[in-house]
């Protein structure tokens, strides 16, 4: 039923990465909106996710998480398929709006429900399934709408990308309601203090989610959202090249996720922490010499090494990231937790771009030797916190009643 669930997460993400690369062309070229208006869409869509975000949380704390995932994929369903059809940009910010309130309750209540259908031992492998997914589905999806455009530039293509986009949402929330069962999450303790106000109190848990944003700005949207222009302005590499560090980041994740979990499962969960750390810094650093070669086959060739790195550091950072902010979360509020965890992904990626962009403007090389001094500082930090970081999933979560079980009905 977990197989089932990733494949069409798999199928989900192939549809988003149908309209990913050519949103805004889409909204400029074949429906008239200003590049300026035709952002803003795209960020109501990311806005819409993030505001929806803590909300979702409570509600998986209170009601199944089978028929919210279910409301919301058809939520973005609608959103997505609309897309197809604006002609003015109030239709756009509308659909950007369902659609992207959608997607962030379905980022949450997936997690959710696929933490209540495992085992604690079996997040790791989970979460690294998930990562597989995700890139599986993003890369053949660009891959394919870039086939799809290239064929035929007309309004039709992208009328039908967004529509496949659609059907892929459908199609998740049909596999849901159909293979995966519908567990209930733990009832909530008769104690004063819950809700967010417990989460804000958990020190490890804030610990944890604050490293991660700083991992995910520096590790994961300093290589996304910076690494391209700096690579047009200040090496010998073309354009060309800045698509290879994608593809080869991409391959990497897909083929090495898997064992890379399992390579490091024995592995203490700082230590996994240190080897991420460790491999975004050498990641980041790696960036500096390419400015140093000449040759535009040399500097490729270097980048793309850079990319390979910055993959096994994703890989390596999956494996511990997420199953650790699973067991730090007591059963009845695992829903609060997923969410709080989740908007600081989003808020990672979203600070990133802005604060990389500033460091790029100023200084080039500062962006990539300060990252790579700050992800060491936040590795440094867990070799030296390493008992502070537990090992084993919570007395509470391992109380819990086994995925599939009954358990009372949350409160």
């Amino acid at each position: 039923m977990v197989l089932f669930l990733q494949a069409g997460n798999a199928f989900s993400w192939f549809g988003y990465g149908l309209i990913l690369p050519f949103e805004i062309i889409y909204l400029h070229q074949f429906r008239g909106f200003s590049t300026a208006t035709a952002g803003f869409v795209l960020a109501a869509i990311l806005g819409a996710g993030t505001l929806v975000t803590p909300p979702s949380g409570a509600l998986l704390d209170r009601f199944r998480a089978k028929p919210i995932l279910i409301a919301a994929n058809l939520a973005s369903a609608l959103g997505f398929a609309g897309f197809a059809f604006v002609d003015r940009p109030w239709q756009a910010f509308a659909c950007a709006v369902i659609g992207g309130a959608g997607v962030g309750v379905t980022r949450t209540a997936n997690q959710t429900l696929l933490i209540l259908l495992i085992t604690p031992e079996q997040r790791a492998d989970s979460f690294a399934l998930g990562r597989v997914a995700q890139n599986l589905g993003l890369g053949l999806g660009a891959t394919v709408a870039g086939f799809v455009v290239s064929s035929a530039q007309d309004l039709r293509s992208f009328q039908a990308l967004y529509l496949i986009d659609a059907i892929t949402y459908a199609a998740l929330a049909l596999v849901v309601l159909a293979v995966v069962p519908n567990p209930r999450g733990a009832a909530a303790p008769d104690v004063g203090g819950g809700g967010f106000r417990a989460v804000a109190r958990d020190r490890r848990f804030l610990i944890l989610i604050t490293a991660n944003f700083v991992l995910i700005i520096a590790g994961y949207a300093l290589f996304a959202n910076i690494l391209p222009p700096f690579v047009k302005a200040h090496t010998r590499a073309g354009p060309g090249a800045i698509g290879l560090l994608f593809l080869f980041n991409a391959l990497v994740i897909v083929i090495a996720q898997l064992p890379v979990a399992r390579a490091f499962k024995p592995l203490r969960r700082a230590q996994v922490f240190v080897a991420a750390s460790a491999f975004f810094a050498i990641g980041l650093l790696g960036v500096l010499p390419a400015t140093l070669i000449h040759s535009e086959l040399g500097a490729s060739a270097l980048l793309c090494g850079v990319s390979v790195v910055i993959a096994i550091g994703e890989c390596v950072h999956s494996v511990v990231l997420g199953p650790l902010a699973a067991d730090l979360a007591p059963p009845h509020l695992l829903g609060r937790y997923i969410s709080v965890f989740s908007l600081m992904v989003t808020g990672g990626f979203a600070v990133g771009p802005a604060i990389g962009g500033v460091v790029l403007a100023y200084s080039p090389d500062a962006v990539w030797w300060g990252g790579g001094l700050v992800v060491a500082v936040v590795g440094a930090g867990f070799l030296f916190a390493g008992d502070r970081v537990p090992d084993k999933p919570l007395a509470s979560t391992e109380s819990a009643a086994p995925p599939g079980d009954p358990m009372p009905e949350a409160a």
